[in-house]
């Protein structure tokens, strides 16, 4: 498997480390009698965590079709993996950033994951000499 196949998994998990995040140091059973509603009670940097968890939710599917399709047009493996690479390190800034309550970084990491979504797209596009 390659490293960008590699990078989708660690996107795919990742909202579900940022969900255990957001839940730590809370009595389970008010998370599990009725997790939507508890959710909406999280504050300070556990409700960040939330979000930054919805977030990664938000941005996977978006991620592995680019990835998958790169592979499918036959982008240089290198160039994938650099790309999925610098996306997964971007996210994890992005999650950082939320938690931490600093919303400029948070925004600019954001932007470069999108970047490298749409450069994965852009690369696709690209014919490729075989």
């Amino acid at each position: 498997m390659t490293i960008s196949l590699w990078c989708i998994l660690a996107a795919l998990l990742a909202p579900y480390i940022l969900s255990v995040l957001a839940r730590s140091g809370v009595t389970k059973a008010d998370y599990v009698q009725n997790p939507r509603a508890f959710n909406e009670t999280l504050t300070g940097w556990h409700r960040r965590a939330h979000l930054a968890q919805l977030n990664a939710f938000e941005t996977f599917p978006g991620f592995a079709a680019a990835v998958l399709v790169a592979h499918m047009t036959q982008v240089p493996q290198l160039q994938i993996d650099i790309v999925a690479l610098a996306f997964i390190l971007f996210r994890i800034l992005h999650a950082s950033f939320y938690i931490t309550d600093k919303p400029n970084l948070r925004s600019l990491s954001w932007q470069m994951g999108m970047l490298c979504i749409v450069s994965l797209f852009v690369l696709a596009a690209i014919p490729q000499q075989i």
